[in-house]
Parts: C-alpha cells; structure tokens; sequence
C-alpha cells in the first residue's frame, strides 16, 4: 500500500473514532450534565445522588436492631481468656474480629501490623519475679508479697494470667531504711512535703495512691525528686468504699483487698523507639537510653490495699493532715525510717521491654457518594487480664453495631453517604501503641479525608447515665444523638430519654445542656487530634460520681475485672451497654449520612471563649505583668466568633441542589480544627501539635485548654530560668493568635477571601 493510501486510511480511522467519542460525550451531557431551565440551574442524573439527603428511617432502624443478648454473648466469649497486649492471644483477637466483620458483610477486612516496644514481667523463675520485701537488721526476710492475686472465683483460674506490674518500669533491685508517703504522688504533693516537712525524698522509696493523676506522672515526679523507687496502691477509700459500706469482688463490683491495677508508666503515646513515625519494619529506632524514649529510670511496682496496710504498719512519722488520709484502718504517716531500727525496704523489678508485634484491624463499609471521607469508630482489643470492662465491653458494642450496619448494607437496604471503618486498635494499654503508629503512618491522607474519630474505650464503667468527653464540634451531635435513645433504667420514669438523664447528672454551668468534659490523652483519640486534629469524642456509661466518691470503676485492670463483675454487678441485662452503642451508632450515622456535615461550629467558638476567660481569671494578671497584651487574645476570639456566625449563614443557605457548593462548605468543615493543629508542637512537647486542647504536661489523664500557655507559666514565677521561660510563652502566644487567624481563613468565603490585616 502506498503512503498516500496508509494516511488515507489512517485519516478516515481517526474520523471514526473521534465520531464515536463525541456522540458518547454528547449522551453523557445530555444525560448527566448541568442544564439551563429558565436560568436556574440544576444537578440532573448521576449528580442527583450526590445532593440526596439522609434517609430518616434509618436511624431508628440501626438503634432498635442493637441488641442486649448480642452484646452479652460476645462479652462473655471475648473474655474467657486474658488476650494482653503482644501474645498469641492477642493476635487471636484481631483475627476473630476480622472473620466476624467479613460474616457480617462490610465490604473489606484488613489487618496491619506494627513492631512495637512492648514491656513484660518475668513469669518463670520466682526468684527473679517481682516483688517487695522487709528485712530486719539482720537481713532477714520478715515480710515478702504475693507473686499473684488469688483466685476469688472459678472464672479467673485460667494460664496465661500476667502478675500485677507496671509496665516500662525500669529494671532495678533496689532498697532503702526509708519508705515515705507522698499522697498521690502530684507535684502539689510534693510541694507541700517540702514547704511543711524537713523530708527529703532524694535516695528514698516512696509510697503513693493511684488517683488524680496519670501513673506514669506519678513515677515521673518521683523520678526528677530523686526516689530509688516508687510502690503505687489502690486505696479503698478510691476503690472499695462507698456510701453503703457494702461488700468486694466477688459479691460486689468494689475491689477486694489483694485487687492491684496494672498498667504503664511511659508518658508518651506510642512506640517509644520511633516517636513521630510509624513503627514499621524499616524504621529508624532510638536506642532505649536515649532521653527522646522518655522511658522511666526507676523501678515502679503496683499492689492492693492489702499489701499496702503491711507497709504502712511498718512506717514511722508524724501523722499526714486529714486530706492525705485514705480508707485503710491505720494510722496513715509520713514514714521516713522504718520503726525497727536498721529494718528495710527493697523492690525487686525484672521487668523487661522487648519488641513485640501488636495488631491493628479494619472493617470497611464503603461509601455510596462520598468513598473518599472517613467516619472511623474505634476500641482497642488488648487487656492487661481478662478485660470485660475495659476494653471488652467496648469491643463487644463494636462488634453489635458493625453487625447491624453490615447486615444493612449486604441486604442492599442502605448504605451511608461516606465511609465508615472500625477499628479495632493493638497494644493500648501501653500507651496507645497501635493507634498511634497507624496515624503516623496516614496522618497526610486522614487529615485530607477523615472527618472525625469515634471512641469507644470501653461501653461501660457503671450503670447510671452517660459520660462524654470531646472536641467542641462534637457537641451538637451527641446532644442530638442522645435525645433519639430511650433511658435504659426503665424503673427511672423521670427521664425518658439518655440526654434527660445525661441532664440531670451531669448539668453544665447554667444548667441548660449535659455537660462534656474534654480530651486528655487517655485513650486512642489522642494521636486523632493532636497529630491529625480530627473532631473526637469518647463514650462511656458511668456510675453516679456524688454516690461514689471513687477514681474510676473499682476493678479497673485488676485479674477480677472478669464477666462475672459485668454481667452480675455492673449492667444486668446489658441495657447500659446497649444504650451506649445506640449513641455511638446515631452520631456515626449521623456524621456518615448526612448532607451537610452536621458540626456546628458556633459550639467551637463559644468553647474557646471560654477557654480565654478561664486562662484570664488564672493567669491574665501574670500575663499581663510580663508584657503580654491579653486583649489580642480576646479580639481573635471575637473575630473568629463573627467568622463562625457569617460561616453559618452561608451553611444555612447554600444550595442543596449543588455538589460543589456542598462539598465546598463540607471541606471547610472538615478543615477547621486542623487550623489548630502546629506542625511544630507545644513547647517542650513536639508530638502535642493542638494549640487549644492537649493533655496536661503533669497529668496526661486531663485534658487543658490553652496548655502550651498554662504549662508554659506553671511555677515560672521565681524560676532560675524565669526570663528565658518568659520568652518561650511569648513565642507560643503570638503562635496561639496565628492559629486562630488560620481558622478564621478556613472558614472564608474562598471568593471574598481577605488578609487578617492591613497590608499583609
């Protein structure tokens, strides 16, 4: 063929092809395209969908399909063996989690590893196991603790039970003549030793309750003051006493007094070896003495209440003022030497770190419109022993839940807007392990797509109303969430509803709505919102806190935290449990569903006006002596609070018929409280990246408001280093207005967009 034919042939090839591809694009057009109707324009076909509303049906249809029975039965099967953190049992769990969402029909499963430090008590050779003796002057042994709680109950004679220990406790075989009582061991605390007594803490053993604060923080003060070690104990008058002096484990859900709570001592969230960055197979790690693992130095141990009336018995002293005394029947003392002349104390720790696999688990529902946004409810798996409240009862819901919605979505009956994914997360119990390094390793693409975290920690610590903790935008959906369940104690005809009752218990300042407290860094929201700073909440029924004047539920990670406390003492019939998953399922559901991304952001104004009046009444005097204009802190709050409400306006009247308008105002939604998030931390704190919320600097339990600045200017007054200090505050308050100038920019109108100010 000649060359002028092969052209021909290709030219008229061409024409066909282009024919073809303009009338498939001029069908599309005409059927899916934006067309003029009297100058109002309009979304036909395929973006039909996209502006499609919830459907109201479905709401009710996931809260009454939620099941008490359910719930109970995967308790009681999650729960018959301990499944800590990094064993076989623990893997176990990820797997049987990942068959139950693929029999329940969500879309995709999917498990990711990470290779973590994990730490362990030496459980073979008892002459190396933790624990703690007396010797009298001799070096005679006169007193040595138990290796285990006893068995209170058929339930928990089973293997693979973990002795009481701290996890990450330095090694160590210390001993000392000296055992001092430091109260709960705050900085308060010692304070007040050095300011009231002449004892010095420096090559001593101390002796403090848990409650108030954070273990780990506990260890740590003791550790800067110069304590060989640390004994920590539950107190009965935190966990065994109540207003009807009733009965212990295992007749009653108050700790008995061989009960001891395990947990961990390191103060930073995940892998201590890789801080920043995903724990993965090729990561850089630190060595283990390197001071960025902020791993303890001194050797920690936890007992009962039991164990620590024999120690006190032991010590000598003045007698410690009326706000130091416990529940025990002793007489509660400073200590210093021990009675008996040349008598001591030593703890002996074989605790060891080791690097151990911890597992994540997913469960998909994909998305109808939106696949590309994320609504992620979450609980981790593992547990110190047998873990039926914390973290149990919480999978438990998790499973109930997941079980409704994929039954829903495999029968072709719904499926949600965005998608929703839950995560069952590895290794919590030693400082949010699993969580965290899956948030380091997708922080980019969840703080472009997620549109909030939902926790679960665990469903129940009691069985009298609600208690939430949470990020501002979470407000109004829970408020509304809660006024579409019935209140589950139906002998309680005064409140109809979980919000009535939530009212009632827990009222705010003014009475008007349930009050929320906020975040610390006690559960897997944290790396959420200070690395990703994703809108979170965390769910939990509790106990009436003015009958019971205690830390938290009495079990807590004790061996008797077993299905027998949950299903004869804590919620009989599982309607707390079945409440709790029925908010937890409506605010998913709510977020994954509608339209218009349902946060009301006037709910994060008025929290930050608080927070700026809360800090003025503390600290503004202070500030204000030192140079710090307080005033422009309350200028960008009132100009935040006006962007919010022009924001508003604009979310009020937008287009429901238009996709882009939609997803415009959703994005902004989306993206305003990663204006708060500073990819340069807090001082001294890299990692806590949220301007506004983080946990304290000396309780990683509480959340504050405004911490860079409140941490900044704790005890600065006096401080050898005071003027330097001063210069880091005033550093972090111009970074403080930046942010809030950041957020006011999120929420513009990208068309009237303006500087802040006057020729910038």
């Amino acid at each position: 063929m000649s060359p002028r034919a092969q052209n021909t042939r290709r030219f008229l090839l061409l024409a066909v092809v282009a024919a073809i591809v303009g009338l498939v694009i001029g069908l599309l057009i005409g059927r899916f395209g934006i067309r003029s109707d009297n100058d109002d324009y309009r979304i036909t076909g395929i973006s039909e969908t996209f502006v499609q509303d919830a459907d109201p049906t479905i709401s009710e249809e996931i809260m009454d399909n939620i099941n008490s029975d359910n719930i109970r039965q995967y308790l009681r099967e999650l729960t018959e063996y301990p499944h800590l953190a990094g064993t076989d049992a623990d893997y176990k769990q990820a797997k049987d989690l990942q068959e139950f969402w693929r029999s329940v029909g969500l879309d995709e499963t999917f498990i990711t590893p990470y290779d973590v430090l994990l730490s362990y008590p030496e459980t073979k050779d008892e002459s190396k196991m933790n624990r703690i003796f007396v010797y009298d002057s001799a070096g005679q042994v006169r007193w040595k603790s138990a290796l285990y709680e006893p068995i209170l109950d058929p339930s928990e004679n089973k293997s693979n039970v973990v002795p009481p220990f701290n996890a990450y406790s330095a090694p160590g075989d210390v001993n000392s003549t000296d055992l001092v009582y430091v109260n709960y061991g705050r900085v308060e605390d010692y304070r007040w030793l050095a300011q009231n007594t002449d004892i010095n803490i420096t090559g001593k053993i101390v002796l403090a309750r848990y409650g108030k604060i954070f273990r780990g923080d506990k260890a740590r003060q003791a550790e800067i003051r110069g304590a060989k070690g640390i004994i920590l104990y539950s107190d009965p008058e935190e966990y065994a006493d109540d207003s009807e002096n009733t009965d212990v484990y295992p007749h009653d859900w108050f700790l008995p007094e061989s009960g001891t709570q395990r947990g961990s001592i390191y103060i930073g969230i995940g892998d201590p070896l890789t801080p920043g960055y995903p724990a993965t197979e090729t990561a850089y790690r630190l060595n283990e003495s390197d001071p960025n693992t902020m791993l303890p130095k001194i050797p920690c141990h936890p007992i009962g209440y039991g164990v620590a009336k024999t120690l006190m018995s032991y010590m000598s002293g003045d007698q410690v003022p009326a706000s130091w005394r416990g529940g025990l029947n002793i007489t509660y003392r400073f200590g210093g030497p021990l009675k008996q002349s040349g008598w001591k104390i030593r703890i002996r720790i074989s605790t060891a770190n080791t690097r151990r696999k911890t597992y994540n688990v997913f469960g998909v529902i994909r998305g109808s419109v939106e696949p590309d946004r994320y609504v992620l409810l979450g609980n981790h798996l593992d547990a110190w022993v047998f873990g039926a409240i914390d973290p149990s009862s919480g999978t438990a819901v998790m499973k109930e839940v997941s079980r409704v919605v994929g039954n829903l979505v495999r029968s072709k009956k719904w499926r949600p807007r965005r998608t929703i994914i839950f995560c069952g997360w590895g290794a919590e119990e030693y400082m949010l392990m699993g969580s965290t390094e899956w948030v380091e390793q997708y922080v980019k693409n969840l703080g472009n797509r997620a549109v909030a975290y939902l926790n679960m920690d665990m469903a129940i610590e009691g069985n009298y109303t609600l208690r939430i903790r949470a990020t501002p935008m979470m407000q109004s959906v829970v408020y509304d969430a809660t006024k579409k369940v019935l209140n589950p104690d139906n002998t309680d005809t005064q409140f109809k509803t979980v919000y009535d009752k939530w009212l009632h218990a827990f009222p705010n300042s003014d009475k008007t709505q349930p009050r929320i407290l906020g975040l610390g860094t006690g559960s897997d929201h944290a790396a959420f919102i200070q690395r990703a700073g994703l809108p979170s909440i965390d769910f939990l029924y509790t106990y009436n806190w003015d009958k019971y004047r205690i830390a938290s539920y009495p079990l807590y990670h004790s061996k008797y935290e077993t299905f027998k406390a949950v299903d004869e003492f804590m919620d009989r019939g599982f309607k707390c449990h079945r409440a709790s998953g029925q908010v937890w399922a409506e605010v998913a559901r709510n977020l994954a569903d509608s339209l218009v991304i349902p946060f009301k952001i006037q709910d994060y104004a008025n929290k930050l006006r608080d927070g700026v009046e809360e800090l003025d009444r503390n600290l503004g005097s202070l500030m204000r002596r030192n140079s710090i204009q307080t005033d422009l802190l309350y200028e960008a709050t009132d100009l935040f609070a006006a962007e919010v409400a022009s924001f508003q306006k604009r979310v009020d009247t937008v287009d429901r018929k238009n996709p882009f308008a939609i997803r415009g105002i959703n994005d902004q939604i989306m993206l305003m409280e990663r204006a708060f998030v500073d990819p340069e931390g807090l001082p001294g704190r890299p990692l806590a990246r949220h301007i506004v919320f983080a946990e304290s600097s000396t309780d990683s339990y509480s959340s504050a408001t405004f911490p860079g600045l409140v941490d900044g200017m704790f005890e600065i007054e006096g401080d050898t280093d005071e003027e330097r200090r001063w210069e880091i505050v005033k550093k972090h308050f111009s970074v403080v207005l930046h942010s809030i100038d950041s957020a006011i920019s999120t929420l513009r109108d990208v068309s009237s967009f303006m500087p802040l100010s006057d020729g910038l």
